[in-house]
């Protein structure tokens, strides 16, 4: 333990006889060299997980000398706060099964009379309320869990506060600690911090954290958010962060890092309601030595605990497939802050948590954001945290993000690979844009990074995060619906207050070389509802930063750079325009190209086959359409699943029938062209391709596949990621039609929904017990009441317990969607008309084009119709295309320009 550290206090250890738990203990038994394996405890289960426990040679004994030796802490780093100032004792759960460390010698009259007790009466509701079903799950399975209601070994105690907070520092598990290879406070002791203050007073309540109580300076600030995610999902994103730090500690030639790097990382895990967390993750998180049961209260003096705050530094991860690892496989320390929830409030709030509060504590560098079920790359959080090193001016900075497919198999989902297309072709032509201008539209909030000093909003409280979090209390009932919609992408809101933030230069950087994986929505209930969240607060926000661009050029940027992002954003809002006519000029396209085999002399059937299919095909498009929106209008997708399964594949027939017009009108194109005079297969292929393009027909469709999937191919090629374009290409063709009418209809039809699908809980339930004031108090001591576990013993009963429910096999448990929030009438009457004005736009646009009736606007000369219909078409689809040639020429331009400035680290 740093000897800096005023916090932990020290206190005498009484030496008990330890009993044998009514829980059988796991039986250990070596497998392989420096690896264990759970194998038993209770009885035998039918679903029973092996489990490997780590510790090198010696099982569950810790080699002191040697592993004190290998793990010495560095007295050379310091931190540049001061420190803190003298305090009142922490309240010390006293440990009875392990021996007197040199570190914990006693210092307080207080706690020295306080008799030995180790837990609180209660558990978790959430446990509790969860378990009522895995309670009669496990006893199915062969053990019964220990109960902590009404248990005798529990009795009232004194708690002293600290600084006026519930502050416990609690002894770990007596088999954590053996296996641990460490033994210093900060590793045998968990600290519990009952908060009953919001985030935004957490340094104003006198709270404070571990590393800051150790002068730790925190270089990087890492944030898992969760809802209800299971501990599959969990301990990928977690075992992937403790791998990403051992490789910080293994870079030791670096200015920053060394093996004593982790000391400089702080990991925050922020849940989003107790009672909706999964109870393995609880398991996990108490098998790492983060969480212990009957420890937290409800209510603290008669103050609502708003959250329960657990610190410790693990020594152990826990993989995806629930085999514990430590130090002998690289794992090396790591700080984690566990903040546990009371009440459900949504993403944004459990961002607040980690800015505001934590974040104000740290006073960090560089903090990364997380959703738990993204796995970092073994590396990315270092080449994530080298850009911000390298230049001063980057503000955010985000990496690839993939899709997890399971070595491939992942890719029959037509839905899966359609994602996996348009990650891929985000990442290669998108990002590498934006960042070539500086300005990234949006910072995935599954992996990105944010420099915290840019972030902090000006002495009068406007900023970046002040903006931010308007999403959270800012945006109620009475709130205009259009910001309600855009506060559905507030991360898109930070980035472009990032970069118009007043008389600075910061700018937004794309980092190729990181990545994270993540599972996408593989049924279409849920993309459907994902991506209305993505269309709406994407279009709002996007009308956002085009209205408010002028701010750029109130910023310190350089006139170049200025310059810059105005053409950016003039590129923006011509893509704006472009998606918001987008159905329409898809219909269009559809329509010209399919009627093109119309004619007999390209009817590739004959017998008017080409008429008769074109006709059909059309009134099943409009007819689908229709449906679309009656879905949309009054319908959940889950509740609508199969209207909107056959709406897709039919819209996959119309795009099939569409691909097989377009090439067969490339090929009657070449054959006319061949017929025309000067074509000679003497002749130079640039002559002959020449005249090929001489022919509109051949013209349109050769641009807009060159201009599109050319441009794709060049620069997959050129990013050495080509195979999208091999597994993934034909299942987006196909379900192009989805992109741009399904999801935009539905997204469009539902702007009235401005809820993330979540309904905050304001109960203030009981379970856990209260921590009261005693009737009398010695003067000037400030104490509670707590009701507390007598043993050591439960802590270990608690802790074998967790880690037999990590052995079961779990339970696959489909999630049922929460009711909608009620919306009032404005915002439906908004949805009406925005809607209408969507669908009138479009309707004008298709109906200028196709009709017959406008043709004294266009033309006067003396045409057949079918003459004047050819004209338009070729125009319509020539103007088109071009554009899209245009803006995809565009694209690869920055993207090119990215791959170049990288190779000279600009």
């Amino acid at each position: 333990m740093d000897q800096s550290n005023p916090s932990l206090g020290h206190q005498h250890y009484d030496v008990y006889s330890v009993r044998s738990p009514s829980l059988a203990s796991p039986r250990i038994h070596p497998t392989s060299p420096g690896q264990y394996m759970v194998s038993g405890g209770g009885r035998s289960t039918p679903n029973f997980r092996k489990m490997a426990l780590t510790q090198q040679h010696h099982p569950m004994v810790a080699d002191s000398s040697r592993s004190q030796h290998v793990y010495m802490a560095n007295p050379a780093i310091h931190d540049n706060v001061p420190p803190m100032p003298s305090m009142h004792p922490i309240y010390m759960s006293p440990s009875t099964h392990r021996q007197q460390h040199p570190n914990m010698a006693a210092s307080s009259p207080a706690m020295t009379a306080t008799p030995p007790s180790h837990g609180h009466r209660h558990h978790h509701h959430h446990h509790h309320h969860h378990h009522a079903t895995s309670y009669r799950h496990h006893q199915h399975q062969g053990y019964s869990m220990p109960s902590s209601r009404h248990d005798p070994s529990k009795r009232t105690k004194r708690v002293p506060l600290y600084k006026g907070n519930l502050v416990i520092e609690c002894p770990v598990p007596s088999r954590l600690m053996h296996a641990n290879p460490r033994k210093d406070a900060e590793f045998s002791h968990m600290r519990y911090s009952a908060v009953t203050c919001d985030p935004d007073d957490f340094v104003r309540s006198r709270y404070t954290l571990r590393p800051r109580l150790m002068n730790r300076q925190t270089e990087l600030f890492i944030v898992m958010t969760m809802y209800n995610e299971d501990r599959e999902l969990f301990c990928r994103t977690m075992h992937g962060v403790m791998k990403n730090i051992a490789h910080l500690c293994s870079r030791t030639r670096s200015h920053m890092w060394d093996t004593e790097g982790w000391k400089k990382v702080v990991v925050c895990i922020v849940a989003d309601g107790r009672n909706k967390c999964d109870p393995d993750v609880l398991n996990v998180l108490a098998a790492m030595g983060v969480y212990q049961r009957g420890v937290a209260k409800n209510m603290v003096n008669d103050k609502a605990v708003k959250a329960h705050l657990y610190e410790y530094t693990v020594q152990v991860s826990v993989d995806p497939d629930m085999r514990i690892k430590g130090a002998e496989r690289g794992i090396v320390p790591v700080q984690i802050l566990f903040c546990l929830k009371e009440q459900n409030a949504k993403k944004i709030n459990s961002h607040r948590w980690f800015f505001n509060a934590f974040g104000q504590i740290l006073q960090p560098n560089v903090c990364v954001l997380l959703d738990v079920g993204t796995r970092p790359g073994n590396t990315s959080i270092y080449h994530i945290w080298k850009t911000f090193d390298l230049n001063a001016t980057i503000a955010g900075a985000c990496g690839e993000i993939r899709v997890q497919t399971k070595g491939g198999m992942s890719l029959l989902n037509p839905l899966v690979a359609a994602q996996n297309f348009e990650y891929k072709m985000s990442n290669i032509l998108d990002k590498p844009l934006e960042s070539v201008f500086g300005y990234i539209s949006v910072l995935p909030g599954a992996f990105s990074a944010y420099r915290y000093a840019a972030l902090q909003n000006d002495c009068h409280g406007n900023g970046p995060l002040q903006k931010y979090f308007l999403g959270e209390h800012g945006v109620s009932a009475s709130s205009d619906i259009f910001t309600a919609n855009m506060y559905l992408a507030e991360d898109r809101i930070l980035c472009f207050e990032l970069l118009a933030k007043k008389h600075e230069k910061w700018v937004l950087k794309y980092v190729q070389s990181a990545f994270g994986e993540t599972d996408c929505p593989d049924q279409l209930p849920e993309f459907l509802s994902q991506r209305r969240r993505w269309l709406n607060g994407s279009f709002f926000a996007a009308i956002y930063s085009t209205c408010h661009f002028h701010r750029v050029w109130s910023t310190s940027h350089s006139v170049a750079r200025k310059m810059m992002l105005t053409v950016q954003f003039a590129f923006n809002f011509a893509n704006l325009v472009f998606n918001w006519l987008g159905m329409a000029n898809f219909y269009l396209t559809c329509y010209f190209v399919s009627k093109s085999l119309s004619p007999p002399d390209m009817d590739p059937i004959g017998n008017r086959w080409g008429e008769r299919i074109f006709e059909s095909l059309r009134y099943l498009y409009i007819f689908l359409f229709i449906v679309s929106f009656i879905c949309s209008m009054g319908n959940r997708p889950q509740g609508s699943k199969w209207m909107f399964v056959v709406s897709v594949l039919a819209y996959a027939v119309i795009m099939g029938y569409t691909i097989f017009a377009g090439g067969w009108l490339m090929r009657q194109s070449i054959v006319k062209g061949m017929q025309e005079a000067g074509w000679s297969q003497d002749n130079n292929a640039m002559i002959n391709l020449g005249i090929l393009i001489g022919q509109p027909e051949f013209r349109n469709v050769f641009i807009s596949t060159i201009s599109t999937y050319g441009l794709y191919i060049l620069s997959s090629l050129f990013y050495l990621d080509p195979w999208h374009m091999i597994t993934s290409v034909v299942q987006y063709l196909l379900l192009l039609p989805t992109y741009v009418n399904i999801l935009n209809v539905y997204a469009f039809c539902n702007t009235h929904d401005v809820s993330w699908g979540t309904k905050g809980d304001n109960s203030m339930p009981m379970d856990l017990g209260v921590a009261s004031k005693p009737v009398n108090t010695e003067k000037g001591i400030e104490e509670v009441e707590v009701e507390m576990a007598e043993e050591q013993e439960m802590i270990d009963k608690y802790y074998d317990a967790a880690l037999q429910n990590l052995q079961i096999k779990q339970d696959i448990v489909t999630q049922s969607r929460p009711p909608h929030m009620k919306q009032d009438d404005y915002y439906r009457g908004f949805r009406t008309r925005l809607v209408l004005a969507w669908i009138g736009c479009n309707a004008l646009l298709v109906a200028f084009v196709t009709s017959g009736s406008f043709r004294s606007f266009l033309s006067t000369d003396d045409q057949t119709e079918e003459e004047y219909m050819r004209e338009v078409s070729m125009s319509y689809t020539g103007v088109v295309l071009w554009t899209v040639a245009a803006m995809s020429a565009f694209r690869f331009f920055g993207s090119m320009m990215y791959l170049l400035l990288r190779c000279f680290r600009l």
